[in-house]
Parts: structure tokens; sequence; C-alpha cells
């Protein structure tokens, strides 16, 4: 309201109040501002009305003078930065307008009684309000909620930090080293350590409850305000602990509220007493996080475990009042079974299948496919996958199931018998290779291994990565089967007939051959004879006369006219001879040959005592003929 609408009223019963007229005619001078704007002005005028209203129901004999004294009183009892309370009159665009018994009404920005975009308060509502300033340009009050209420709160945390008492606030948000608490507006720090009174691992899941915490430390000048929960809760637990140590026993039932979550477990407020929910505690089954069974502030009934009366600690347990579902397992599981169940878990060496909530089994690796090489069982399943399985074995003291997936397929090593005999021709692919042989993919899930020993007839291989690949097409021949064992032998060189038995059974030592160079060593010269059969020809038998080496005599790829001068079926080698080749020299038995030679390459002439090579030449034939029978052996 404006003195200029009351003043008039009182102008006739009053003429010694004079100066107080002059003063109102002032403000309404037309050079001056507006007090309010239109909305302010018709909140003002109803103040008004109901003001002379009041003063209408005034008794007659009341002295006017006496009133307006009162009046000028209460106007300079007002100051800035002083709370004061006022009553709601009006909502208008520029705010909320506000009459706290001065001689204007003030006004409080919109945003200040705000909540979820709407105003909290309505003409008539009695709120707090601090006197920002007392005449603005617009000749108005200035006042704000926020700051009375701000104020409001500072002294209430300064009493509270002064009595010792506590403070009711809200967990904001989480902060470095602790909490921030929201108190009436004011923010406060809550250190992790003052929690609660055992170390707090989750401290979001703490955000926007309602606490009460006592005010450990406040400095107004800083804003700076520390608060402890953890006082609290030691004052409310000291007589509650006792009692309930008193009364607590190992195996029997009590309930609790959950007071806080981790990752390993649950805090159980006993009364006074925090108990450790395990996480391994709260089920049968496999539980990833306490927080899918319980909340902060759900009331639950558990056992007690273990009981440490000296150090005051509880194991508690949730699964244990709920049946053990491995008592019966053998009864419901019997080996042989087939049954549904949900991939849990996938691990390097199986899978992890829930057939029940609480009972789990393992599919190993091996035990998934017969066809399929599994490197990883994440590349057959993922956690989730509804899957059917075999029951293979069940442990009930181990609590352990092993189940197979590959036992609900058709085994093809069964009915091998009916698709591949002895002395069949297959087609695979060279699926591994390794020191010892090379296994062939013949079809899925069935492999035969084709030894090192069985790739060739004459070639002597070390490795078969020397003349095979992996993910090479080969042909086999099946030697050998065992079904049972899940074996298969292969041999690649029984697809050809055997050179060598062909080549001993056509020719005898003595006999004129005809082969190839195909290459050279310092001791001779090694000769094709037909496909992967070769001979050698000591240096010293490719020509009459001395060579230095092998290349001066012949050159590589030449066809040249050779004699045999030994075959040593027992290590598959052939002696030969260029310049006996020429000579019409006697044939030595084989026997012979073989004894007298001491596994060399000495000549026919040699051999009969012809006397045709010196002694000289015979000693430095001898080594070299050594030399020559490692490099076949090699071969």
């Amino acid at each position: 309201m404006s003195t200029d609408e009351t003043i008039p009223n009182h102008g006739e019963s009053a003429p010694n109040q004079s100066s107080t007229e002059t003063k109102p005619a002032e403000t309404n001078a037309p050079n001056q501002p507006t007090a309010t704007t239109v909305g302010a002005q018709g909140a003002s005028a109803a103040v008004a009305s109901q003001r002379e209203s009041d003063e209408e129901a005034r008794p007659a004999g009341e002295d006017f003078g006496s009133i307006l004294d009162q009046f000028e009183q209460e106007q300079s009892a007002f100051q800035e930065g002083e709370v004061v309370r006022g009553r709601v009159v009006g909502i208008t665009e520029r705010g909320v307008v506000i009459d706290f018994g001065y001689k204007s009404e003030g006004i409080v920005d919109q945003n200040e009684f705000m909540e979820s975009g709407q105003i909290t308060v309505k003409p008539g509502d009695e709120v707090d309000v601090l006197v920002k300033n007392m005449e603005t340009s617009e000749g108005f009050p200035l006042l704000s909620r926020a700051d009375a209420v701000r104020l409001r709160a500072w002294d209430n945390l300064e009493k509270a930090f002064n009595d010792g008492t506590s403070v009711k606030g809200r967990i904001a948000e989480r902060i470095k080293g602790g909490l921030r608490v929201d108190v009436d507006g004011i923010s406060a720090f809550l250190p992790g350590s003052q929690i609660d009174v055992r170390p707090v691992r989750n401290l979001d899941s703490l955000r926007g409850q309602e606490i009460e915490a006592k005010v450990i430390k406040l400095n107004r000048k800083r804003s700076n305000v520390v608060l402890s929960r953890k006082s609290v809760l030691e004052e409310r637990n000291a007589g509650r602990k006792d009692e309930t140590l008193g009364h607590i026993e190992e195996d029997i039932i009590v309930e609790g509220q959950i007071k806080n979550l981790t990752d390993y477990g649950a805090f159980v407020d006993l009364g006074g007493l925090d108990g450790l929910l395990h996480v391994t505690d709260m089920s049968w089954g496999r539980l990833q996080s306490p927080g899918e069974l319980f909340r902060v502030g759900d009331s639950v009934q558990v056992k007690v475990l273990r009981l440490d009366r000296a150090r005051e600690r509880v194991s508690l347990g949730y699964k244990q009042l709920l049946p053990d579902p491995w008592e019966t397992i053998e009864e419901r599981f019997p080996p042989g079974s087939r049954l549904n169940g949900k991939v849990a878990s996938v691990t390097d060496y199986g899978a992890f299948i829930e057939l029940e909530p609480g009972v789990e089994g393992l599919v190993h690796v091996s035990e998934m496919s017969w066809s399929k090489r599994v490197k990883h069982p994440s590349k057959l399943v993922g956690p989730g996958d509804a899957v059917e399985v075999e029951v293979l074995g069940v442990d009930p003291k181990a609590r352990r199931i092993s189940l197979g997936m590959k036992q609900i397929q058709e085994n093809p090593w069964k009915t091998l018998g009916e698709r591949f005999q002895v002395g069949s021709r297959v087609h695979g692919r060279v699926r591994n290779l390794t020191d010892f042989g090379a296994f062939i993919e013949i079809e899925d899930g069935v492999d035969g291994l084709v030894h090192v020993s069985d790739i060739s007839w004459s070639r002597r291989i070390k490795h078969p990565g020397e003349v095979l690949k992996k993910g090479q097409q080969v042909d086999a021949v099946i030697t050998a089967m065992d079904a049972d064992n899940r074996r298969m032998s292969l041999s690649i060189k029984d697809l050809e007939p055997n050179a060598w038995d062909n080549f001993v059974a056509s020719h005898k030592p003595g006999d004129v051959v005809k082969g190839k160079v195909a290459r050279f060593a310092s001791f001779g010269a090694f000769v094709e004879l037909g496909d992967n059969l070769e001979g050698l020809c000591h240096i010293s038998e490719l020509s009459d006369g001395r060579v230095a080496k092998p290349e001066d005599a012949a050159r590589l790829g030449q066809e040249m006219e050779f004699r045999i001068l030994r075959i040593d079926s027992e290590n598959k080698k052939i002696g030969l001879s260029a310049r006996a080749a020429s000579h019409a020299e006697p044939v030595v038995e084989t026997k012979v040959y073989t004894s007298e030679a001491k596994g060399g390459m000495a000549s026919l002439g040699e051999l009969a005592d012809f006397g045709s090579a010196s002694k000289a030449d015979e000693k430095p034939a001898e080594q070299p003929s050594e030399k020559a029978d490692e490099e076949q052996s090699e071969r």
C-alpha cells in the first residue's frame, strides 16, 4: 500500500498533522516514479481497502495522532538486511507482492518461489523474506525469499554447532573426499570417514537420501560447513549395541535393515550392531551384484552364521533360510538325462549353464561339438543363450555337474565304418602340421593322421611342412581305423605304387640304366632314375680321369648312362657309376659288395681286385663315401 491512500481519510480529523499530509503529496507529484506496476498497485489498493475497513471498525474516540506516531515508529524499525515476516497479497509479472507492515508492499522475484516450473505460494500465505533495499528507484522495497531462508539456515547451523545438536539435510552429490549435503540451501561437506561407522564403498547409493548429522566445523565468513553423520549414529547405537550383543547367538534368525551395499555384500543393521551379509551367502545361484536382491532400507530376515563378540563382528546368511537345491541333485538330474538351460557365463575352458536357480553345470570346451574346432567357447555360445545339454556326471559334495552339448548331436565316429573302410581312398584338407605328421580333415569331426614316414616312399622327410601346407587339399589312403578311440591312420605314399620295390624287382647290380643329373654335392652327383627315386654317383665314378669337383664331369640336367654298383634295400640306397657304364666289368654279388665295401661307394673293379684303382685312389674315396651315405640317409 502507499501512504497517500490512507492519510487523506484522516485529514479532516487531524488538521495539526499538515506536515505529514504534505509529504505524501510530494510522492504523487507527476515528475516522481510510481511505486509499483499496475499489478502491484492493484494489490496495494486491496491492502488499503482492508486497512480502511479496520479503521472504520476502530472506536471513534481513538486519537489519530497517537496512531500516526505508532505507524512512523513501525516504519523506522525496518532495516536493510533484516529478515521479516510478511503476507502474500498478489502475484504479478514483476514478482510476488509481499505486505510486511511497511508503508508500501515489497516485491520478491517469482523465481525464488518456483519449483518444477510452478509458483509454490498463493495470496494469503505468510513467508519470511529479507529486506534487500528499502527504497528502489521504482519506489518499492526489494525483498528476497532465498536470502531469508539462507540467513535463517546459517542461524540454525550456528545454533546447532554451539549447542551440539543435529541438523537434517539431503545428500546432493558425490564429490572428492565425500558428499555434498544441502541443508536448507546451504552446501555442507560430509567427509567419507564421517558418513557411517563402517566404510561405505558405494557413495553414489546414498544420493538423494535425507540424513541427520552434527555440525563439527563451521566458518560463516568462508561459507564452510563440515558435517558428521557418524557421530549421530554412534550416539544412537551406543545403547542398542550392548542390548543386541546380549541376546544374539549363532544359528538364530534375526531381522534387520539393509544399511549399505558394496560389491562384496551388504551391511545389515541388527540394532546398533552391523552384520555382514556376503554376496555368496545371499543366493544358492549365481549373483553378480547384491543390488539384484536388495536395496538400502529393505527389511530382511537373516541367519547368524558366525559371531565374534570380542571384535563385534557378525556374519549373516540369507540363502541358508531357503532349501539347498544340491541336497536332491542326484535324484533330479541323473547322468544321461537331457535338460534345457541358460548360459550363465563363458570362460576360456567352457561355459556354465544354469539348470535352475542355484544350480549350474559346466560344459567343457571339449564337450561342445563333434565337428567344429572350438578355439574359444564364445564362438559357439554367449551369456543368456538357451541350450540343450546332457548330464555327464554329478558330484553333490563338490557341487559340480558335468554337462555335454555334443552328446545331443550325432557322433560321426559311431557310423564311421558305414562310410569308410581300410584301403579306401579319401580326400581332405590339411588341418594341422606337427613334427610327427599331418592331420587331414576328411569330414566334419573326423580327422586322420598321416605320419611323416607315410608321405613318400623314397624321399626322407624330416618335417611334413617340407611337402605339405596348412589348408592344402590332398588325397590319402586309409590304413587303419579305431572308432572307439576316434583315431584314423592315413597314408599319402600308398596312393602310388612303391617305386623302390618296382625298381629292385626289375634291376640288379651291374645293370646299366639311364638317369638325369638332379643336383651336385661335394662328394658326387645325385641322379634321378624315376619319380621320387634317386641314386648317387660318387665323384670317383663320374670319369676315368681324376675329377676335382662333380661339375667338371657332368652338367645339371644332363642325361647319362650309369651302371648300378649296389642296391641297399634296407636303407633304400642305390650306388651308380658313370665310368663303369662304358666298361664290361664283372658283376659282384650284392652281399659280397655290401660287406666288402662297408657301405661305401667303391667301383666294381676295385671290389674284384682288378687293380684298376691305386691305393692312393682308395683312401680319398673312402671318406666321401661316408658323406654320400649320410646325404642319402637324410633324404
